[in-house]
C-alpha cells in the first residue's frame, strides 16, 4: 500500500516511461560493466549541467547589471552631489542607510557598533539599541566588510552599498532559475523564468529606485530558502545530501529573517502551506517536521541577536509551529483509517492546532507585556471588513497604496508577456491533480478495488510540485489582498509558469486527456512550446529594453537639497528636528542630527510618539503643540506643503483628515463627517503659524522657507 502512496504524491515510480532505452538496464548481466550508452548518457547529463550552470550565472549576472544600469541612468548617481544621493534613498531607505554611513565614520568598528547598542540620535530624549529595534545587521556587516577590505582608495561607500544590493539580485536571479530547473527537470524552465522576472519587473521587483529596502536583502536569501526545500522534497536523496540541504535550508532561512522585519508574517504563510500539505499526506512527515523546527530555530537566532526583541518572541510563527509540534505529539495515527475516519481525525487536529497557537500567543503577550504588532492586527480587522475604525496608525495603512488590494492593471501587465496566461493554465491543471491525489490520499487505502482503481490511475503530483503549488496560490491571496507583498508572488509566478510549461508531467496529462500521448510527443511539446515562447518575449520586449537602457534622466530636488544645507550650515550639531517621519529619515542621512520620529513603526512608544508630533498638521492650538513638541526636546519643526495641502490622496485619507477624525474634529472640504465629529476650537496649525500672529510668534520663529519647507526654530520658556 506504500508504494501505491508513493505514486499517488509522485515519488517518481513513472519516470522511467519518458528515459531513452539504453538508460533503463545500465549493467551487463554477466559483467557488470556499464554499457556504452549509459556512458553517453552520463556525459550529455553533465554538459548539460555545465551548460546550464553557465546560463543560470550568465542571467543572474546581466539582472545585476540590467538594473544597475537602470539605477545610474535614471538618477545619473555617478555625477550628482553626495547629499542628492543620499537624499535618493527616500523614507526608511534613508534611515537604513544612515547606519551604514554611521559606521563607516566613526572612529572604530566597535565604537561604531556602541553607537548603535546605545543610540540617543534617532529618537530624542530616548536611548535605544537599534541591533534590537531595527534589522540593520547587513548594513553592520557590510560597513565592516568595507573597513578591514583594501578597496577604499577604488570604491566609494555608497558604491559598495549600492553594487552588494545589485548582486544580491544576481542571487535571487539564480535561485528562481535553479527552482524551475529542479521542478521540470531542464534548465530551458530557469531560462524562461529568469526571462519573465525580468521583462515584468515593474511587478517583480523595485529594487532599482528602493535600494536599502528590507525586502531588498531579504527575498534573494527566501529565494533560495525556496530552492533548498524544492530539492529537499525531491525523493531518493541520500542522508549526506539531506544533511547538506537541511544547512542550507537553515541558513537561508536565518539570513532571510535577520534582514527583514516582515520575515516572521512570510513563513508563518510557509508554516501553513506545510501544514496544509502534510495534513493531506501529501509531503513526507519527517522533512516537515525538520523544516518546523528550522523555522523556529532560525527565528530563535535571529531573537537572540537582535537582543530578544519581543516582537519576535510574540510572533504567531514561533506560536503555530510550537502548536503543531505538540498536537503531532498528543494526535497518533493520523493517516491511518476509512475516509470518514481520517477527515473526522484531521478536522480535530486542525482545531487543536489553531486553539493551542491562540492559547500559546496570548500566554507570551500577557506574560513579556508586548504591544509591538498590536497595529498589524488593527489594520487587518480594519482592512477584512471586521468593523471601522478611527485608529490613527490602522488608518495610516489603510490609506496607503501599498497596503491596498492588488490593482487590475497588474494582471494587464503581466497578460502582455504571455505569464499570467500560462500560469493560470499551469495553476488549473495543478489544482486538479491536486485535488485528486489529496482525495486519494485521504481515502480508504485498505479496500482492494479501490487500491487498483489508484494504480490505473495516471495523476500524479511530485512533493516539490505539490509544495511550490500550494506556496504560489497562499502567496497570490497574500498579493491580492495588499500590494506591497505582490513581489513575493510575481517572482514566483516565473518560477511556476516557467516550470508547468518544461513540465514532463503536465504535457503527460494534457496529452492523455486528447489521446495523444507518446513519450516522443511529450519531450516534443516539453521543450518547443518554451522555446517558442522564448522567442515571443523576445521579439516583443528586446526593443523595449533598449529603449529604457538609453533613457537618461537627471536626480532633480532642489527644495530638498537647499534644505539639508542649510541644516548642516546654520544649526547646531546637537539639534533636535520635528517633521514627517519620511523626511526626518533623509535629515538623519544627511545632516546627522537628532530625530523625534522616524519611518519604522513597530514599536508602540514611537507610534504613539508620532501621532503626537503629526499634530503640526492638526487642529491645535499653538499653546498644545509647543508643549507637545518641547516635551520631545524639539529644537526645529519642519512644515512641508506637500502635507499641510496634501491633495494625493482624496478625502478622508490625507493626513490631516486622519489626525481630525482621531482628534474628533470635523474634516475639512465638502462632503459627510461622522455626527460625532465635533469642530475645532481651533484654526489648522500649519496653515495659521504662517500668518505669523502674536499667539503663535511667542513659541515659533520662521528660521528657513522655500516653495516646498517652512522650518521654525522653537523659543525655550524658562
Amino acid at each position: 500500500m506504500t508504494t501505491v502512496r508513493q505514486r499517488r504524491v509522485g515519488k517518481g515510480t513513472e519516470a522511467a516511461e519518458d528515459q531513452p532505452s539504453e538508460e533503463k538496464n545500465v549493467k551487463n548481466e554477466e559483467g557488470g560493466k556499464i554499457l556504452p550508452g549509459y556512458t553517453g548518457r552520463k556525459l550529455w547529463n553533465i554538459f548539460s549541467v555545465t551548460v546550464g550552470g553557465i546560463v543560470a550565472i550568465s542571467v543572474g549576472l546581466l539582472t545585476s547589471v540590467y538594473v544597475a544600469t537602470l539605477h545610474e541612468n535614471d538618477l545619473w548617481f555617478s555625477n550628482i552631489k553626495e547629499v542628492e544621493r543620499e537624499i535618493s534613498f527616500r523614507t526608511e531607505c534613508g534611515l537604513y542607510y544612515s547606519y551604514y554611513k554611521q559606521m563607516i565614520q566613526a572612529a572604530s568598528i566597535q565604537q561604531g557598533l556602541h553607537g548603535l547598542v546605545y543610540d540617543n540620535k534617532t529618537e530624542s530624549v530616548r536611548t535605544i539599541n537599534i541591533l534590537e529595534r531595527m534589522n540593520v545587521y547587513q548594513e553592520v556587516f557590510l560597513s565592516i566588510l568595507y573597513r578591514i577590505l583594501p578597496i577604499q582608495q577604488y570604491l566609494e561607500p555608497v558604491y559598495f552599498y549600492i553594487y552588494t544590493l545589485f548582486g544580491l539580485q544576481a542571487v535571487y536571479v539564480i535561485a528562481l532559475y535553479v527552482t524551475s530547473w529542479l521542478l521540470s527537470g531542464t534548465w530551458l524552465s530557469g531560462l524562461l523564468a529568469a526571462c519573465w522576472y525580468i521583462t515584468n519587473r515593474v511587478d517583480t521587483t523595485r529594487v532599482e529606485f528602493t535600494i536599502p529596502l528590507r525586502e531588498n536583502w531579504a527575498l534573494p536569501f527566501f529565494a533560495v530558502q525556496i530552492a533548498a526545500i524544492t530539492y529537499l522534497l525531491r525523493t531518493h536523496l541520500q542522508p549526506v545530501q539531506e544533511k547538506m540541504t537541511l544547512l542550507a535550508v537553515f541558513i537561508s532561512t536565518f539570513l532571510f529573517s535577520l534582514t527583514w522585519q516582515f520575515n516572521q508574517f512570510m513563513m508563518l504563510i510557509q508554516a501553513l502551506a506545510l501544514f496544509i500539505l502534510d495534513c493531506f499526506d501529501m509531503l513526507p512527515t519527517a522533512k516537515v517536521m525538520w523544516l518546523y523546527i528550522i523555522q523556529i530555530s532560525g527565528l530563535l537566532l535571529v531573537c537572540v541577536l537582535q537582543f530578544f526583541n519581543s516582537m519576535i518572541l510574540g510572533s504567531l510563527l514561533l506560536s503555530f509551529n510550537a502548536s503543531v509540534l505538540i498536537a503531532r505529539t498528543i494526535q497518533k495515527n493520523l493517516k491511518k483509517g476509512t475516509l470518514l475516519n481520517r477527515l473526522g481525525k484531521l478536522i480535530l487536529h486542525v482545531l487543536l492546532v489553531m486553539w493551542l497557537t491562540f492559547l500559546i500567543n496570548k500566554f507570551i503577550k500577557k506574560i513579556l507585556h508586548l504591544e509591538s504588532d498590536e497595529h498589524i492586527f488593527k489594520f487587518l480587522k480594519a482592512k477584512f471588513g471586521f468593523g471601522a475604525t478611527r485608529d490613527f496608525d490602522a488608518n495610516l495603512y489603510l490609506c496607503e497604496e501599498a497596503f491596498g488590494l492588488l490593482p487590475l492593471n497588474t494582471f494587464s501587465r503581466l497578460s502582455d508577456t504571455l505569464l499570467f496566461y500560462v500560469y493560470v493554465f499551469v495553476l488549473f491543471l495543478v489544482t486538479v491533480a491536486a485535488v485528486i491525489v489529496a482525495f486519494q490520499n485521504l481515502s480508504d487505502s485498505n479496500q482492494v478495488q479501490f487500491m487498483e482503481k489508484m494504480e490505473e490511475c495516471t495523476i500524479t503530483l511530485k512533493p516539490d510540485a505539490a509544495y511550490n503549488f500550494i506556496h504560489t496560490v497562499l502567496f497570490g491571496c497574500l498579493a491580492f489582498s495588499t500590494m506591497r507583498m505582490k513581489y513575493l508572488w510575481t517572482s514566483h509566478m516565473c518560477v511556476f509558469a516557467s516550470f508547468g510549461l518544461c513540465s514532463t508531467e503536465v504535457w503527460k496529462l494534457i496529452l492523455k486527456c486528447i489521446h495523444l500521448y507518446t513519450p516522443q510527443r511529450t519531450r516534443m511539446m516539453k521543450y518547443s512550446i518554451p522555446i517558442i515562447t522564448l522567442l515571443y518575449i523576445s521579439y516583443k520586449f528586446w526593443p523595449g529594453i533598449m529603449d529604457e537602457l538609453s533613457e537618461l534622466r537627471e536626480f532633480y530636488d532642489p527644495d530638498t537639497v537647499e534644505l539639508m544645507n542649510w541644516i548642516k550650515s546654520n544649526t547646531p550639531n546637537t539639534a533636535v528636528f520635528a517633521g514627517s517621519m519620511q523626511l526626518l529619515a533623509g535629515v538623519k542621512l544627511c545632516t546627522g542630527r537628532t530625530l523625534t520620529n522616524h519611518p519604522h513603526y513597530e514599536d508602540k512608544n514611537l507610534r504613539e510618539r508620532t501621532k503626537q508630533i503629526y499634530q503640526i498638521y492638526a487642529k491645535r492650538s499653538p499653546e498644545d503643540v509647543y508643549r507637545i513638541l518641547r516635551s520631545f526636546g524639539t529644537d526645529y519643526v519642519i512644515l512641508e506643503d506637500s502635507i499641510c495641502y496634501e491633495r494625493r490622496h482624496s478625502r478622508g485619507c490625507r493626513l490631516r483628515d486622519l489626525l481630525d477624525i482621531a482628534n474628533g474634529h470635523i474634516m475639512d472640504g465638502l462632503g459627510e463627517n461622522e455626527p460625532d465629529l465635533k469642530p475645532s476650537l481651533y484654526p489648522r496649525f500649519c496653515e495659521e503659524i504662517k500668518k505669523n500672529l502674536p499667539s503663535y510668534t511667542v513659541h515659533f520663529t520662521r528660521v528657513f522657507q522655500n516653495k516646498t519647507f517652512h522650518v521654525y526654530k522653537l523659543a525655550k520658556h524658562k
